[in-house]
Parts: C-alpha cells; sequence; structure tokens
C-alpha cells in the first residue's frame, strides 16, 4: 500500500463514529497483508496479576466463533508466550522466537501446552503489537496471527517491508478505539441512566437532577440504582468514575453521530 493510501486509511480510522468501525478498517488492511485472522485486548482494569473483571475489558477478533471462545471467555490468551510478552512489554515483535523458545525448552510447562494447541489450530505464526499505556492500571494488545501457509520466514519478511504501516495503522486503531464508547450488553446504560450519571458528574444534587430530567426524585435514585448495578459497582460516584472510564457518559454515540451527518 502507497503512502498515500496508509494516511488515507488512517484519517478514516480516526474518523469512525464507532469500535467496531475502527475495527473493520483497521483488520480489512491486516488482511490484505496476509492477517486474516486478528484478536484485540483491551482494558482500564488491570490488577497485578490480572486483567480484572473480564466483562469490563474489550475483547475484538476476527476468529471463528469457537476460537475466539476459547481464546478469550475461556482464558487460553492468558496461557500464551505472546501474551506474557505483551503483559510486560510495550513495541512490536514476531512470533519467531515463540518457536525459538519452543525448540530450545524455554518455555513454562503452560506456555508449551499453549504452543502446541495453538499449532494443532493452524495457529503458528504472526506478529503482536503491545501498545504503550499512560495509566499503570490500562493495557491494549493485537495479535495479527499469519495466514495458513506462511511461514515464520514469510512473516518477518512482511514485517520488515510493512513495519511502519503495520505500526501505524495499529496505532491509530488503538487510540481511536480506546475514545469511544465501549458499549456491550454486559455494561450497557439507558439513555436516561446516562442523563442521571451526567447530571450527577455535573454536581447536581438528586433534587437538581429530578428538577432537570422533569421527573421525581424517587425516579432519579431508580435510574442511578440501575446505572450502578449495570456498572457492577457500589456508589453512584464510582458509576460516575467507571462510566467516564469506559466513555459511556459525556459521549456521542455512534447513532448520534450518524445521524447528524
Amino acid at each position: 500500500m502507497s503512502d498515500t493510501r496508509v494516511l488515507s486509511l488512517l484519517s478514516r480510522i480516526a474518523e469512525a463514529d464507532s469500535i467496531d468501525e475502527a475495527w473493520a478498517l483497521a483488520t480489512d488492511h491486516f488482511a490484505d497483508l496476509g492477517f486474516q485472522r486478528a484478536n484485540y485486548g483491551f482494558t482500564r482494569f488491570r490488577h497485578v496479576k490480572t486483567i480484572g473483571d473480564p466483562d469490563d475489558a474489550l475483547f475484538l477478533s476476527t476468529c471463528d466463533a469457537e476460537y475466539t471462545k476459547r481464546y478469550f471467555r475461556g482464558g487460553f490468551y492468558a496461557r500464551t508466550p505472546v501474551f506474557r510478552w505483551a503483559e510486560r512489554n510495550s513495541g512490536a515483535c514476531t512470533w519467531k522466537w515463540v518457536k525459538e523458545a519452543f525448540d530450545a525448552g524455554r518455555l513454562s510447562n503452560d506456555e508449551m501446552e499453549a504452543v502446541r494447541q495453538n499449532v494443532a489450530m493452524g495457529v503458528t505464526a504472526g506478529i503482536c503489537v503491545s501498545f504503550p499505556e499512560v495509566s499503570s492500571r490500562s493495557k491494549g494488545a493485537l495479535g495479527l496471527i499469519a495466514d495458513v501457509g506462511l511461514s515464520h520466514e514469510d512473516v518477518e519478511a512482511i514485517f520488515d517491508a510493512q513495519k511502519d504501516a503495520i505500526l501505524a495503522v495499529a496505532h491509530m486503531m488503538h487510540l481511536t478505539i480506546v475514545h469511544l464508547p465501549q458499549l456491550s450488553r454486559h455494561r450497557a446504560l439507558s439513555p436516561r441512566q446516562r442523563e442521571a450519571l451526567e447530571w450527577v458528574a455535573d454536581g447536581k444534587t438528586t433534587q437538581d437532577v429530578a428538577l432537570l430530567m422533569g421527573v421525581s426524585p424517587a425516579m432519579v435514585e431508580k435510574h442511578l440504582r440501575l446505572a450502578r448495578e449495570a456498572l457492577a459497582v457500589e456508589t453512584t460516584a464510582q458509576a460516575v468514575a467507571k462510566g467516564a472510564l469506559l466513555n459511556m457518559i459525556f459521549q456521542r454515540l455512534p447513532e448520534v453521530a450518524q445521524a447528524a451527518r
């Protein structure tokens, strides 16, 4: 892809109205390079040894449903040597070192078994991008799985030739995604719940919010209670903080942005 086309793609990703749109634009580019399968994960709630509640993390994949369910929900990702590398580093690498470490017996038993299982499913070579984060609680990474038939040497050659474009598209995708509303069935807020949280974030009292929303104080309390339950927190202050972290309040949602065009 020419520099002009890469710049055009970066602009389109930056202007994406939804996470799905940014993801689709980037993964279409990666597929053209020989990586039709891609996995992405991002959390703002990382602890020392865990990524936090999986329902608070964002997982995206172009792999088939069976592999995606196993990889993310089954926790398979946490046993792979690439995950260990991404967790401890920022930058990019191919997976050639995994094969070398496997052949030399330098991986843990869990990692060795994870490599064997991946190979059995046609997941052998690839590229990992681990994004730098400004928060110690945040972490995002992208895994590009080489198409069947591509060797580690093939991936090395692709990465050498396309590294700047791959990293530019990956970073733009990541930066766009983390600033868009993270909408999911696990953490969904209704428009009224979102509005109530936004007024509270502006320092309004329950009575103020009731007047502004044209409802009773009891109804405001109900909206806030349901928002706390949806976000799995105990206090309204926590709900405001978490809603802001997940870009679920004070945001132009995709359907609103589309209507404005």
